[in-house]
């Protein structure tokens, strides 16, 4: 245009055309809206997810975290000061026991912190007649027992077999070679061993020691040693939803406070939940968590 004309608006002499960061019309403007720490934590080396007010106050106290709710979802959050590195640690307490809840931590965790590496934390039932009591079992692999097919014949169960990212396998393998496996470990006046293991896991409690669940584990892989109730969910939980470039794997750290069988009670627990907060601490510098 010539003259008196003044060109305003948009121009396309056609073709495809996509318009963004932009605005249109008089005193116009472009604000970027940015996710505020009000909407996200930040982010996280290492996300820890907890069940059991014991194994929750234990990692706090460990790791000196403090409270830091996102979007009204309690977490607990800090940098833990470790040889070589100081670790951006945001830690969760699931809402309840069991798969579910366990994938809804994850994906709490997930979506606000983005760590690199998550860490599944507390306490386990022994499976394994060389485990005791005070014990700690850190599992980079997962059994899950509750897959079955009920038949007029009889109960067929169907096992699942997941694996953290070998990342996370070679870091635990370093672990295990500069302390020794078993590895033996000191709390107060109190000593324990640190294993490597396979976790059992499923939504059934095991209080039975001649269990048929038990007796399938035994045939499935006899070098299960402990059993929980959430390891399948975080490991299935990754699966689905560790896409995002930063996550590099799961490792799951099980403080032995029982046998799973009829004498299960709770009250080894507060002692088998600190001792897994501990192996948590020393395994972080290891983990591939740097982002």
């Amino acid at each position: 245009m010539t003259g008196h004309f003044k060109n305003s608006g948009i121009i396309n002499q056609g073709g495809p055309m996509t318009v963004s960061g932009s605005a249109i019309g008089d005193g116009a403007r472009v604000v970027h809206q940015h996710l505020s720490e009000a909407t996200v934590g930040g982010r996280a080396d290492v996300g820890v997810i907890t069940m059991k007010d014991s194994e929750a106050r234990a990692v706090i106290d460990t790791l000196q975290l403090e409270p830091k709710p996102v979007n009204g979802i309690p977490f607990w959050c800090g940098r833990a000061d470790l040889p070589g590195m100081a670790a951006r640690v945001a830690m969760i307490r699931s809402l309840g026991q069991g798969q579910r809840s366990t994938m809804a931590a994850f994906e709490n965790l997930r979506e606000m912190f983005r760590p690199a590496v998550i860490a599944l934390v507390g306490i386990g039932g022994g499976f394994h007649p060389d485990v005791s009591t005070g014990d700690v079992a850190i599992g980079t692999r997962a059994v899950y027992y509750d897959l079955r097919k009920e038949t007029a014949d009889g109960i067929q169960r169907r096992g699942e077999d997941r694996e953290t990212p070998v990342a996370v396998g070679n870091a635990v393998n370093s672990f295990f070679i500069d302390y020794g496996e078993p590895a033996r470990f000191a709390s107060g006046d109190e000593e324990f061993d640190v294993i490597p293991c396979i976790i059992g896991t499923g939504d059934a409690v095991i209080a039975d020691a001649e269990s048929e669940i038990r007796k399938y584990l035994k045939y499935y892989n006899d070098k299960v040693s402990v059993v929980d109730m959430e390891a399948g969910g975080l490991a299935q939980a990754f699966h689905e939803r560790g896409n995002l470039p930063q996550m590099r794997g799961w490792v799951v750290i099980r403080g032995v406070s029982d046998y799973s069988d009829k004498d299960k009670n709770d009250i080894l627990q507060k002692n088998a939940a600190r001792h897994a907060a501990e192996v948590l601490r020393a395994l972080i510098p290891y983990l591939p968590c740097r982002i």
